[in-house]
């Protein structure tokens, strides 16, 4: 059966959004890497933390140029094929959307030059006060963006005009602090720890012990304590921000289930209303849906992360589409399940995957020594395990609204733009992820380049020092990032 004109604006947009998200929150969290790092180097005087300073800083700036070229294009999709969502909506996302752009494109943009350039020429202070400014920049950046997304989960401050039926919004602020932005806020950021501390624990892990090193590469010999030190820091990233998005995603399991209790049902796939409900780890279901036939439970845990109440009542899927049917009248209200179910368990289970990883690795590392030759080849592959968890999570979060754009106002098929044909759609897709695919080569590319390069320190910010120009390793050749690439 083929895809027609909603399948193919859907997929679209999906592609766009997910490519765009593998960009953000390596961009939050390595602003935060670098601010600490800087500040550990401040504190300290050691001169790894110098050096390391400057790796993790780089690695932000590549992440973050492709991250807003990539945002580009996905505020565009409300205008190309999104525009009646954007006509009807476009008073409440209007606001979000502006400030945070200016946000990324003046703030954090701004600041993150001032730091990359200031090195010895701002004073101490001031020049750490700018990569301080780019991850606080971030921070209000996602909480911005993320009040956006809550309104499509749980509309508020909005009041809709008699006469064309356009939302207007009513109050920011209340509209900030909807209670779903209070709670996916802090699961996204403590998700964005656990990537980028994932690439952190890659790079360190590849540099600190090469599987082949000349014995008389001194400069690798030199740097490896310092990538040993990125590592660990990696790896307790990875270990520390999977156990705050467990944390932080049990709350936000439990306000999901007020605003959008068809949201927790389909992801257990629970049709019937059950007291005391228990949670499938694994289960297999007939194809045209309805109960699974085949299952593996925990009594009761459903209960649990839907309520906190291990006794109480989970609505299931059948009442809560009558329900759905009595209030916004005839219609499948009904997500797709088998997505729901698989997505939110691959979330949770390759996310305590990545945690796994990074505690063995923080083991077998300890007191300084050496790990085995395939614990370090894994953890190069390591960083697509949080990414895919953050995926997983917006897959889950996304399609699990369906078949509403903004829940109980208006269903996906109403928001796409009139006229848009099937075969525009296609071609555009299909531009993006050429386009997408060249970045992604241009950005690994990057990565690789500075991961491989030794370890090289800028000027004391406020120094008058400045190193030679010819040196193949000074702030002079990393200067030459932004010119050559």
């Amino acid at each position: 059966m083929g895809l027609d004109v909603l399948d193919l604006t859907r997929l679209q947009f999906a592609v766009v959004t997910i490519y765009h998200y593998l960009f953000v929150p390596l961009s939050i969290s390595l602003s935060a890497a670098t601010a600490g790092l800087q500040i550990a180097w401040m504190r300290t005087g050691d001169d790894r933390y110098r050096k390391l300073t400057l790796l993790v800083g780089k690695l932000l700036i590549v992440t973050f140029a492709v991250g807003v070229v990539t945002g580009l294009v996905q505020e565009f999709q409300f205008g190309l094929a999104w525009s009646e969502f954007a006509r009807f909506y476009g008073d409440v996302f209007g606001p979000t959307l502006a400030v945070e752009g200016m946000l990324a494109f003046f703030l954090e943009a701004t600041f993150l030059a001032l730091w990359y350039f200031g090195w010895d020429r701002l004073p101490r202070g001031v020049h750490l006060a700018t990569i301080v400014v780019v991850a606080v920049g971030t921070l209000l950046s996602a909480f911005i963006i993320l009040a956006a997304n809550s309104f499509m989960q749980h509309p508020v401050a909005y009041e809709l005009d008699p006469v064309t039926g356009r939302a207007h919004l009513t109050s920011f602020r209340e509209l900030l602090l909807n209670e779903v932005n209070l709670a996916a806020f802090p699961h996204t950021i403590a998700g964005a720890v656990m990537v980028g501390g994932a690439l952190l624990l890659a790079v360190g892990a590849w540099r600190a012990w090469p599987r082949r090193t000349a014995p008389d590469d001194e400069q690798r010999h030199r740097d490896a304590p310092a990538f040993a030190t990125l590592g660990r820091l990696g790896a307790w990233m990875t270990l520390a921000g999977g156990a705050l998005t467990a944390l932080t995603g049990d709350h936000l399991g439990k306000v999901i289930t007020r605003v959008q209790p068809m949201k927790m049902a389909a992801a257990e796939a629970l049709y019937s209303t059950t007291t005391g409900a228990p949670f499938s780890v694994f289960a297999v279901g007939r194809p045209g849906g309805g109960e699974p036939f085949l299952s593996i439970e925990i009594p009761r845990l459903l209960s649990v992360l839907a309520t906190g109440d291990p006794n109480a009542t989970v609505a299931g899927i059948d009442d809560l589409q009558a329900q759905y049917t009595a209030a916004y009248g005839p219609g499948s209200y009904i997500p797709m399940v088998p997505v729901a179910f698989w997505s939110f368990r691959a979330m949770i289970g390759v996310g305590m995957l990545a945690m796994l990883f990074a505690l063995v690795y923080l083991w077998r590392t300890r007191r300084g020594r050496t790990p085995a030759p395939w614990l370090v080849r894994c953890a190069v592959l390591v960083p697509l395990l949080p990414a895919a968890a953050n995926t997983f999570g917006w897959l889950f979060t996304e399609t699990a609204r369906q078949p509403w754009i903004a829940f109980g106002l208006s269903k996906v098929a109403d928001g796409i733009s009139p006229g848009l044909t099937s075969g525009e759609v296609l071609v555009s897709l299909l531009a993006f992820t050429a386009v997408y695919g060249i970045l992604a080569v241009v950005w690994l590319r990057l990565v690789r380049h500075l991961a491989s390069r030794p370890l090289s320190g800028p000027p004391d910010p406020g120094g008058s020092d400045r190193t030679d120009p010819a040196d193949p390793t000074g702030p002079a050749a990393d200067a030459d990032l932004a010119l050559t690439y």
